[in-house]
């Protein structure tokens, strides 16, 4: 993430992390979609570019990066151990962890192709990269985009399509790709958990799970 997408953050940490309870069942959706591709049993894994922690203390994740100086106070409130590091350049030895999960910071990333090798780099033989992010074309993509210049959180955002991430992500060395999806109604309406479904096309939010051989 640049300097200027991460000030965005920094001075904004507050709003952002309200927004999650002002969409209390958007952020349950996608904690459970995400939940449901974590590795069965004890795994050590990390959270990259984990913002106030939000995701990872659903998901017991004890530790990640964050470049963001207040966001990361709030996490480390939260009792995570975060260091100030970008997703491009991570402070971690190589073949450390079980997993690693990427939760709509792809939608911030300075250079998306360095940010998947270095999680490439830190995983073990076998672990795996859990991506969360908002489709492009999906309603809430659409939305989001249509608000891009009157947002502090959008304007500076980049969204994809999933084929196009996944394209990157086998670039990186990843295989054995898995997909599921949640959100399949506008933000505003979304007053009910939203039970995730296999594959892509129809949900807003979409999980890719990919594998290191």
């Amino acid at each position: 993430m640049n300097k200027i997408k991460t000030k965005v953050f920094d001075s904004n940490a507050a709003e952002y992390d309200s927004w999650f309870e002002r969409h209390e069942f958007v952020f349950r959706s996608e904690v459970e979609a995400l939940r449901d591709m974590l590795p069965p049993g004890e795994s050590h894994g990390i959270e990259i570019g984990l913002g106030t922690g939000r995701f990872s203390l659903a998901l017991g994740i004890k530790e990640g990066v964050e470049p963001a100086e207040h966001m990361r106070e709030i996490a480390q409130s939260r009792g995570i151990e975060v260091m100030n590091a970008p997703a491009e350049k991570l402070p971690y030895k190589d073949l450390h962890f079980d997993f690693v999960l990427l939760v709509s910071c792809v939608h911030y990333l300075s250079d998306i192709n360095a940010a998947f090798r270095e999680a490439f780099r830190v995983l073990k033989p076998g672990g795996i990269i859990i991506l969360g992010s908002i489709e492009k074309d999906s309603t809430i993509g659409k939305d989001y985009e249509s608000r891009r210049q009157h947002s502090v959180f959008y304007h500076n955002a980049t969204f994809f399509e999933t084929e196009k991430l996944v394209e990157r992500l086998k670039k990186a060395g990843f295989r054995k790709f898995e997909y599921s999806q949640t959100l399949f109604n506008p933000l505003e309406e979304i007053q009910t958990l939203e039970a995730a479904k296999q594959g892509y096309g129809e949900g807003s939010f979409v999980v890719i799970k990919a594998v290191k051989p």
